[in-house]
């Protein structure tokens, strides 16, 4: 009997010590990572532990409910089950997505943004960490968009100036 305790102890070390077969893996590339609001960003990863169709993806930043909201609609956060989904190749387990940021509901903010990826649909604060992966993504300003100029208080004053002139000189023409 005494014998068996060391056996067991040892057993039990090599059980602990082994890596548990199925864990689930996730990776995720953003690229590029500093890009332009109305841009696309390509994110692409793998899937390893599990067979599954498809990951969820959400992105959290500036502005954005604190839970992640889908990629395409800023405005709804993906606890209430909006969630943006790509397709997993199931022969490598690898996944593509293009995120079109020209063509989203709500407003990119310039700054600094984290996309997540998830094996299941839960919102951030719900999935544990072997489950998921992350990537940051710093947005600039849109090269197209440029600080509004501010109209002179004196603008529409002259535009009535002027519309009073040809107003009157096309009175003074007829008489």
């Amino acid at each position: 009997m005494h014998h068996v305790w060391p056996l067991l102890l040892v057993s039990a070390v090599l059980l602990l010590a082994a890596p548990a077969s199925g864990a689930i893996g996730m990776t995720i590339d953003a690229t590029p990572e500093d890009v332009a609001v109305g841009d696309t960003v390509r994110l692409s990863g793998t899937v390893t532990g599990i067979n599954t169709i498809a990951v969820y993806l959400f992105v959290t930043g500036p502005g954005l409910d604190p839970r992640g909201v889908a990629l395409d609609n800023l405005n709804i956060p993906s606890s209430r089950g909006l969630i943006t989904t790509a397709p997993v190749n199931m022969e490598n387990g690898t996944w593509t997505y293009q995120w079109d940021t020209s063509v989203i509901l709500g407003t990119l903010k310039p700054g600094n943004y984290t996309v997540h990826v998830v094996s299941s649909p839960v919102e951030r604060l719900r999935f544990s960490e072997g489950e998921s992966a992350m990537a940051g993504v710093t947005f600039r300003p849109s090269p197209g968009t440029r600080a509004e100029t501010p109209v002179s208080p004196v603008l529409p004053f002259a535009a009535l100036g002027i519309a009073g002139m040809l107003f009157v000189g096309t009175w003074l023409k007829r008489a």
